[in-house]
């Protein structure tokens, strides 16, 4: 069945709820992961570490404003946190290939924000079926 324009437009809309929140948890993962540059971890070890803390901080977002829960919250918790391992593999691995790329490692925000362009569908998927046990279609 094709979606009608009033599923696309609410679908859209919890895109967009979405993308607020994982902007606001992407920007704790940035600020950790300028301060520990300045306490000297490499790139990639500060990539590492910084984004669990986001995630973690993005789960407690989408719990609250995004998605309504059709699983118990450890049930919930667990799977979204498996999904966002996936992510991190995922992040790590991109981000260390592009510190391969010289442009990309004199410039690593870019290609931090690149990553994690790349990782908000998969996590915005993922993260719907385990909240809500769907992946495209609307109330």
């Amino acid at each position: 069945m094709k979606p009608s324009l009033p599923h696309i437009k609410k679908l859209f809309i919890l895109k967009a709820r979405y993308a607020t929140a994982s902007a606001t948890a992407t920007a704790v993962d940035y600020l950790l992961y300028f301060i520990l540059l300045q306490f000297g971890l490499s790139k990639t070890l500060a990539n590492f570490t910084s984004y669990p803390v986001g995630v973690v901080f993005n789960f407690m977002l989408q719990k609250k404003y995004i998605f309504s829960m059709k699983r118990g919250l450890r049930k919930t918790f667990v799977l979204a946190m498996l999904i966002s391992a996936g992510g991190w593999a995922m992040n790590t691995t991109l981000f260390g290939l592009f510190m391969q790329v010289p442009f990309l490692e004199t410039y690593h925000w870019f290609a931090k924000i690149l990553v994690n362009a790349i990782i908000f569908l998969y996590n915005f998927y993922g993260k719907r079926y385990v909240f809500e046990k769907r992946f495209i279609e609307v109330d």
